[in-house]
Formats: C-alpha cells, structure tokens, sequence
C-alpha cells in the first residue's frame, strides 16, 4: 500500500522562519478574518477558516469532528478547514493576520515567536508528541541508547533530531536525508528511520516489516502536536470567536476519539490515500497521545505552564532561540478552555445533524 502522506516529508525547507514570513507579509488575503454568510436554510453564521499545517489525516480529526458533528454550526460558526501540507506558511499567515486560526506543533510556534512572530496556543488536542525513531523488530534495539551500528534516515534540521543528536551516543550511525518513502526501510534490516506513530509504521506493517517504535517523548522531548492557534489581536478584539471555536474545536475531539467513524469518512472523502484502515489504526495510536494518564476524556485540550516552560529552555539549549526572547505567559492561553461541557458520547451521537459535510 502507497500513501502520498509518507512520501513526502514532513519537514521545513532550507529557507528561514523570518524569510518566509517576509515573502508573505507583503500579501494580505482579500477575504475578511470573519463575515457573516446566511445558509441555504437561512441560518446566520459567521465564517472563519482554520488552516490545517498537513493534508486532512487522523490528526486533524476533532477539528473535522467539530465540523461534522455540528459543534462549529452550535456556536453559530461555519468553519472552512484549509488542508496543509509541505512548508504550507500556517504560522505566518496567522501572524500576518491573514487567517483567525491555524494549527502547528509546538516548536514550531516557538521557534516563529522566537522571529517575533505573534502567534498565541489556545488548545491542545495531542498531548503526548507522535514524532518517533521507527526501527526493525528483530533488530532487537527497544531504547535510544541502544541505537547504534546502523542507518538512521532522519533530516538533522528539526528541533526533534537536534535533540536525538545531543543526547544519544549514537555509535557507528550513519545519518542520511530523509526522503518520506519507507521503501528504503523496508529493503534494509539495518536501517532505522523518523516516523510518525499514526503513519509509516501502518505502511511499514502493511508491507510485513515488524516494527518497533522509540517515541521521542520518551527521551524528553515532548511539544504538543496539532496545537491550535491565533493572535493577540483576535483575542483581545474578539474572545466571544476564540471561545467559541476553541470550544467547539475541545468538543469535537471528545467526540472524535469516542466514535471517529463518520469524521474519518469525511476525511477519506477529503483525502483519498487516508482509506479507513489507516485512520482506523491513526485513531488508535492517537488516543493514548491525546489522553495519557492522568489526563481524561474532559481534560482533552489542556496545557499547562511547566511544559512550555521545559520546551522553551530545550529549544534554549539547543541554541534554536535565545535565552529570554520568548516568554512563556505569552505563547499560551487556558482562559478559553474553562467551562467547556464535555460530549456525552452516547447522546452527541444521536444528536448530531442528520446531514454531515461526509453526506453532502
């Protein structure tokens, strides 16, 4: 089985933050942050985009689930989600006040405040970072110090690899670009390569390789994924439409990871090569990131100060920012993650809308 989402990297391009945000500040977007549009039913809403940072996947499922459930529709809004994908200038297009909300994993936000980029969290729907090394089964290596005399297939640019870089030994391994493709795993035993848990250990095992996954997290290195994001302007002229989607957006990922069938049809609709086997397994391995213990299913979407506070300083260590540029009461919002009614799944189910964007 071949799928686009694991041939091409996942990775920044040579090309700086701060460059590519000057390539964009010079062009605003004609279409309003929000306006309001009256629907073919004659309800009154006011639209806004989220911009995905990849292709539609299992990732992006609850901010979908929002959509199909109606949680958007509830708090009056019509979200149209803008698929990512490779270098898609999610963070500066927010920043430059071109898009209300975007999603980006949490270096990344970090390192565009670092470039002065001003870019707020407001949730967080995956707690635990799905970046990990994707090594053979029989190589029989279950641990970062154990990695060594073999080909590790992993851009050395990416906070995450600087990080594997400097606290790992590493012994007698090559480190090759990555090219997004498993097939280079596949034909090599000792070969072990960057990966995300929802994605190519999925391709890998459809192909019959076994495969044993070291997370990231696990050495220490551990940024929220899929963050949801605004700035500072659309929170203090407009909290009533922060509120709103972020509430929605926590909604729909309790709904997702309690019944993902009717979003992932969306998704598969949206993206052809996520068929639902894929996103069947890509929920799996999503849950335990989006709920470890001792979060639960009503505390989806939450951060908290001490874990930016140790990303700041690892990206401080890894001389990515500067000591003090970026400070932490300024990357993150939980004002607008309070009072939020959790989905009672047995009921949001048969409450949902009878016609779902899937249907349509």
């Amino acid at each position: 089985m071949q799928s686009f989402f694991v041939t091409i990297p996942r990775v920044l391009g040579s090309l700086p933050f701060f460059a590519l945000l000057c390539m964009v500040l010079g062009c605003t977007g004609s279409k309003p942050i929000a306006e309001k549009i009256t629907t073919d039913d004659g309800k009154t809403l006011e639209a806004v985009q989220l911009a995905l940072n990849w292709f539609p996947e299992a990732e992006h499922g609850g901010f979908y689930a929002a959509q199909v459930h109606g949680y958007f529709e509830e708090e009056g809004l019509q979200v149209e989600i803008l698929p990512g994908g490779p270098n898609a200038p999610v963070l500066q297009r927010v920043a430059n006040r071109e898009l209300a909300f975007g999603l980006a994993n949490a270096d990344r936000i970090l390192l565009a405040r670092g470039q002065q980029a001003d870019l707020v969290a407001l949730m967080v729907p995956i707690q635990m970072s799905p970046r990990c090394i994707m090594l053979h089964k029989e190589s029989g290596i279950t641990s970062f110090e154990q990695i060594r005399d073999l080909t590790l297939s992993m851009e050395t640019g990416p906070a995450f690899a600087q990080f594997i870089q400097q606290n790992c030994d590493l012994e007698n391994v090559k480190i090759v670009p990555y090219s997004g493709s498993v097939a280079p795993f596949l034909s090599q035993k000792k070969y072990a390569q960057q990966a995300y848990v929802f994605s190519e250990p999925f391709i890998a095992k459809e192909e019959g390789a076994e495969t044993t996954n070291l997370m990231v997290s696990d050495l220490g290195f551990n940024p929220y994924a899929s963050v949801l994001i605004t700035h500072s302007d659309m929170i203090a002229k407009r909290p009533d439409l922060v509120e709103k989607v972020t509430r929605a957006s926590v909604r729909g990922w309790q709904h997702y990871l309690q019944a993902p069938e009717k979003t992932n049809a969306l998704i598969e609709k949206l993206n052809p090569e996520m068929d639902q086997e894929i996103l069947e397994y890509g929920v799996k391995s999503l849950k335990p990131l989006c709920m470890p213990e001792p979060v639960g299913l009503k505390e989806v979407g939450t951060m908290s100060k001490e874990r930016w506070e140790t990303l700041i300083a690892q990206l401080e260590q890894l001389e990515l920012l500067k000591p003090g540029v970026v400070e932490t009461d300024h990357c993150f919002t939980t004002n607008f993650l309070e009072d939020i009614p959790s989905v009672d799944l047995g009921k949001a189910d048969s409450e949902a809308p009878s016609k779902s964007p899937a249907d349509q």
